[in-house]
C-alpha cells in the first residue's frame, strides 16, 4: 500500500503534474470564491483541457480544481456574508458577524486551517475505509432516505432563534419553491403557469445567490445614503499566524472531529452533498456547544463546523465514486466523465486492475489539500484588504459578477431575473426577521424527500408502515420525533419562564 502511495506522489509532484495542480488550486479557489461561480462550472470548463493529457495528469487537475473551489467559498462568505457555493451556506451564519465585528482575518484563518483538516480526514476514510463505507451507503434505498430528509427537515427548529413560528415558515416556504417545474416521478408539470422556463424549477444556485448576495446588497444600499463609516469598512488589523491561537485550535478539535465525520457521512450518501452537510454540521455544534447563544453573533464554532465538513465531503464524494462508480453530486457526476474519459472504469475492480492510478487519485487529493493551504495562507493578506474598497464600488461589481454567474448556468436572461426576485425575497426576510437557513434547508432536502417519499410508495405497494418497520429508516422517524418532542418542550419551558419573570420582575420594581 505505502510503496503504491509512493509511486503516487512521484507521479503528482513531477514539474508538469505539479504546476498543473498549482494552476488547478488557485482557479479553484476563485471560481469558489466568487458568487455565481462553482467548482461544478470550474470543472466543466477545465474538462476538455484534459483530453490532450494522461491519466494522471488529467485527474489530478480535476481534483485540484474540485479541491480548491469547494474551500474557496470561504472567502466571500467572510468577508461579504455571500456564500460563494452551497457548500459554505453555514459559513456566512458566524463568519459574517465576525467579520463585522473586526475578526475577519481570525475566521479566514480558522476557515482555512479546519477547510484543510477536513479534507485530509476525508482522504483518510477514503484510503482506509472506502470499500465498507461505501457498501453501507449502498443498502440505502427510498425508505432510508426519506426518513432521512425529514429528521434533516426537522432541525429547523434550531436554527430559528427568536421564533419557531417564523422558522418554519420559512422552511415550508422553501420545500414549496422546490416543488416548482416537472415533478420528478410522474413528470407532472406543477405551479409553471404556463411559463416554459418554470418547467425545471429553479437552480441552486440562483436561490443561493439572490437569497444571499443580492438580498445583501440590497440592503446595504439601503443605508448606502448615510454610511457610518464612509462607505469603507475599517482596515484590518495585522495577522499573525492564522489569527487564531493554539489553545483555540486544540479547543475546536471534538467540534472538527464531529463535523469531518457529518461531512464524510453525509458526502457518501447520493444526492445530498457539502450544500447540506455543513449545515447540519453546524447544527450539531450548536446543539452540542457550551455557548449555543454565541452562535449567529460571531463564534469560531459554527466557522469551524461548516468549513470542516464541506471540505471532509470531498472525500466522502468520492468513496462511491471510486468503489461503485456511482456519482454523489453534480460534480462527481463530471469527475466520472473524466476518469472514463481516460479509459478508467470506477467500481470494485478498480482497485485490483488500476491499483496505482488510485493512489495516484489519492496523492493528488492530498497535495491539492496542501496547495490550498499555501495559497490560501499566502492570499489571506490580500483577501483582508478586499474589505479596504468602498462598498459603492465592491457591490455592483459583485451585482454583476452574480448576473454572469446566473447567466452562465443555462445562458438563460430567465435565471438573471430569478436571482433578483430571490434577492428581494431575500431582503424581505431580513426586513421581517424570518431566518434565511430554514427556507435554505427546506430548498434543498425538498426535492429528495418527495422523490423518496414517492419511490418508498411505489416499492411498498402505497403501504405507508414500510417507512417506519424498515429498521433504519424508522430509526430516523423516531430521531425525528424525539427532536421535535424536545424543541416544543424546550419552547414550552421557555414560554414558562418568561411569563414566571414577568411579574417577579414588576414585583421588584413596584
Amino acid at each position: 500500500m505505502f510503496d503504491l502511495l509512493i509511486q503516487g506522489f512521484a507521479a503528482v509532484l513531477s514539474l508538469k503534474i505539479f504546476a498543473l495542480m498549482t494552476a488547478g488550486v488557485a482557479v479553484g479557489i476563485v471560481f469558489g470564491a466568487v458568487p455565481g461561480l462553482t467548482a461544478v462550472m470550474a470543472i466543466a470548463l477545465c474538462l476538455p483541457m484534459t483530453y490532450g493529457l494522461g491519466p494522471a495528469a488529467g485527474i489530478s487537475l480535476l481534483i485540484a480544481l474540485f479541491v480548491g473551489a469547494t474551500s474557496g467559498g470561504l472567502i466571500s462568505a467572510i468577508l461579504l456574508k455571500i456564500p460563494g457555493t452551497p457548500s459554505s451556506i453555514a459559513t456566512t451564519f458566524d463568519g459574517g458577524p465576525m467579520m463585522e465585528k473586526g475578526e475577519g482575518a481570525k475566521a479566514l484563518g480558522v476557515g482555512i486551517v479546519f477547510s484543510f483538516l477536513g479534507t485530509i480526514a476525508s482522504i483518510a476514510a477514503l484510503a482506509f475505509i472506502a470499500p465498507s463505507l461505501a457498501s453501507v451507503a449502498l443498502s440505502f434505498g427510498p425508505h432510508e432516505y426519506f426518513a432521512i430528509a425529514v429528521f434533516s427537515l426537522t432541525l429547523i427548529a434550531t436554527l430559528s432563534s427568536g421564533s419557531m413560528a417564523k422558522g418554519i415558515f420559512a422552511g415550508v416556504l422553501g420545500f414549496a419553491v422546490s416543488t416548482v417545474g416537472i415533478a420528478p416521478v410522474d413528470a407532472t408539470t406543477r405551479f409553471t403557469f404556463g411559463n416554459v422556463q418554470l418547467n425545471a424549477g429553479f437552480s441552486i444556485l440562483t436561490v443561493l445567490v439572490g437569497m444571499f448576495a443580492v438580498a445583501e446588497v440590497i440592503k446595504v444600499a439601503e443605508s448606502a445614503r448615510h454610511p457610518v463609516d464612509g462607505g469603507k469598512a475599517p482596515m484590518p488589523v495585522k495577522i499573525k499566524g492564522f489569527g487564531f491561537s493554539m489553545a483555540e485550535f486544540l479547543g475546536q478539535i471534538p467540534n472538527a472531529t464531529r463535523s469531518a465525520l457529518i461531512g464524510i457521512g453525509i458526502g457518501i450518501l447520493p444526492g445530498i452533498g457539502a450544500g447540506t452537510s455543513n449545515i447540519i454540521a453546524y447544527i450539531a455544534a450548536k446543539k452540542r456547544s457550551k455557548t449555543p447563544e454565541q452562535f449567529g453573533k460571531g463564534t469560531i464554532e459554527g466557522v469551524v463546523a461548516s468549513e470542516t465538513a464541506n471540505n471532509a465531503g470531498i472525500g466522502g464524494a468520492m468513496i462511491p465514486l471510486l468503489t461503485l462508480g456511482i456519482p454523489g453530486d453534480a460534480v462527481t457526476a463530471i469527475m466520472l466523465g473524466g476518469l472514463m474519459i481516460h479509459g478508467i472504469q470506477p467500481g470494485p475492480m478498480l482497485f485490483i486492475t488500476q491499483a496505482p492510478l488510485v493512489y495516484t487519485i489519492f496523492a493528488a487529493l492530498i497535495v491539492s489539500a496542501c496547495l490550498m493551504l499555501v495559497l490560501e495562507f499566502w492570499g489571506l493578506r490580500i483577501f483582508i484588504k478586499l474589505l479596504a474598497i468602498p462598498k459603492h464600488i465592491l457591490l455592483p461589481v459583485i451585482l454583476v459578477l452574480c448576473a454572469v454567474g446566473a447567466f452562465g448556468l443555462a445562458s438563460r436572461i430567465f435565471d438573471i431575473w430569478t436571482i433578483l426576485g430571490f434577492g428581494v425575497l431575500g431582503y424581505a426576510f431580513v426586513k421581517a426577521g424570518i431566518p434565511t437557513a430554514p427556507f435554505i434547508i427546506g430548498f434543498i432536502l425538498g426535492p429528495m424527500a418527495e422523490t423518496s417519499f414517492r419511490r418508498g410508495l411505489q416499492l411498498s405497494k402505497g403501504d405507508y408502515t414500510g417507512f417506519l418497520t424498515n429498521p433504519i429508516s424508522g430509526a430516523f422517524l423516531a430521531l425525528a420525533a424525539v427532536s421535535i418532542a424536545l424543541q416544543l418542550w424546550g419552547e414550552y419551558r421557555a414560554s414558562r419562564g418568561r411569563t414566571t419573570a414577568g411579574p417577579l420582575t414588576l414585583g421588584g420594581e413596584e
